[in-house]
């Protein structure tokens, strides 16, 4: 009879060790290759190998040939991003690792890029090809028709915009300035961002007072004043804006929000300060507000001393402070000769060249300008010919 010898615990989990098998860790691993947008193989593309089930982050460059390896991943499942210059260019997610040969995953920037035009054009054709939805995954599917229904409701609205501004603009430029209201409000409706059309609707609002009287022209006056609010809240920097609204503010005779409109245009843009300040002038004269008149003039002619009318302007104003003494000669400030002479310089033959000349004439007892008048030159050469003949 056989008899059997008890072993101690530690002689048990020995020999278990010996006859257990041995086990390694098993990984695998994702190789490819990288084409640019070029068809030719793209170096130094990043690739990023993310795992998906547990965290792990891998990365990898491209070599010369535009292939990239990487081994020793556990295995699993990963999202595979190729990057180029920082940008995602294309990716493979859910790719699982092997045991043995590696898993290969190529990216042809190429095809990725004539893919997304294909894409593109389909967005805005509205015709997505049967090989392209066969192709497509339903997210991408659902992403694409969003973007078609985004497009054509673009297009819609453009349509009605460009169709009410051309509207708008062709009433308004044959004096029907009810259908130009119409047109241009029409736009206001389609896109309510639209700054040119609200100034042109201004417009057309102050075309329909000017031919209306009392509490209607009064109505119509103030839907252009809103109406320039609105285009000058949206383009605040437009020194037109402000000018053409000090404009049409002195036809609804209020004459401080013009003067302040005329002042932000100036300021707005100074080389066209002169044409600024000589319109704040002439608001200020049609108040009756001589002297503010005469400072915005003179501000006129500072900023621009070719401004002529600024100029005759100018000379008139300070023509009004001219003094006289007690034998009757009349003593003007310092500068009225010199604002009448730069007129007749600028506009020697302009609307206001006699006033100019009458003026000189008063204030200098003869008239004495630079001009010269040609026929007076042929009459004293005629004259110079005559006496030496007679010698």
């Amino acid at each position: 009879m056989l008899s059997f010898r008890r072993l101690s615990s530690s002689a048990v989990l020995m020999a278990a060790a010996l006859f257990a098998p041995v086990v390694y860790g098993q990984t695998g691993a994702i190789s490819g290759k990288v084409t640019g947008p070029d068809g030719a193989p793209l170096k130094d593309a990043l690739i990023k190998i993310e795992r998906t089930d547990i965290k792990g982050n891998y990365k990898v460059k491209t070599n010369k040939k535009g292939e990239y390896f990487h081994a020793g991943l556990p295995l699993g499942t990963y999202n595979v991003i190729c990057e180029v210059n920082g940008q995602a260019a294309d990716r493979m997610q859910g790719v699982r690792t092997r045991l043995g040969d590696p898993t290969e995953i190529n990216f042809d920037l190429k095809q990725q890029a004539d893919r997304q035009a294909a894409m593109q054009k389909a967005a805005e054709s509205g015709q997505l090809t049967q090989e392209m939805s066969r192709e497509m995954s339903a997210e991408q599917k659902a992403a694409l028709e969003k973007q078609m229904k985004e497009r054509a409701a673009a297009m819609a609205k453009n349509k009605a915009l460009n169709d009410a501004f051309n509207g708008g603009m062709a009433a308004l430029q044959a004096k029907q300035y009810d259908q130009a209201v119409e047109q241009f409000t029409k736009g206001t409706e389609a896109d309510p961002k639209q700054h040119v059309i609200w100034a042109n609707l201004a417009e057309a609002y102050f075309g329909v007072g000017a031919a209306k009287t009392g509490a209607d022209q009064q109505a119509a006056f103030t839907k252009g004043i809103e109406a320039w609010n609105k285009a000058i809240e949206l383009k605040p920097d437009d020194s037109a804006y402000h000018n053409n609204f000090a404009l049409a503010l002195v036809k609804a005779k209020k004459f401080p929000e013009a003067q302040e409109e005329l002042t932000k245009a100036a300021a707005l843009d100074p080389p066209k300060a002169g044409t600024y300040f000589y319109n704040l002038g002439a608001v200020l004269t049609n108040q009756g507000q001589l002297e503010p008149a005469g400072q915005a003039f003179k501000k006129a002619v500072e900023a621009d001393p070719n401004h002529a009318d600024a100029q005759y302007q100018y000379g008139v104003y300070l023509v009004s402070k001219a003094q006289t003494t007690a034998d009757g000669k009349v003593v003007p400030p310092p500068g009225t000769k010199e604002a009448f002479q730069k007129y007749l310089e600028l506009k020697p033959n302009g609307p206001f060249a006699d006033s100019a000349k009458g003026m000189l004439q008063t204030l200098e007892g003869s008239v004495q300008t630079e001009f010269t008048n040609p026929d007076a030159k042929k009459a004293a050469d005629a004259k110079k010919k005559a006496t030496t003949k007679k010698k």
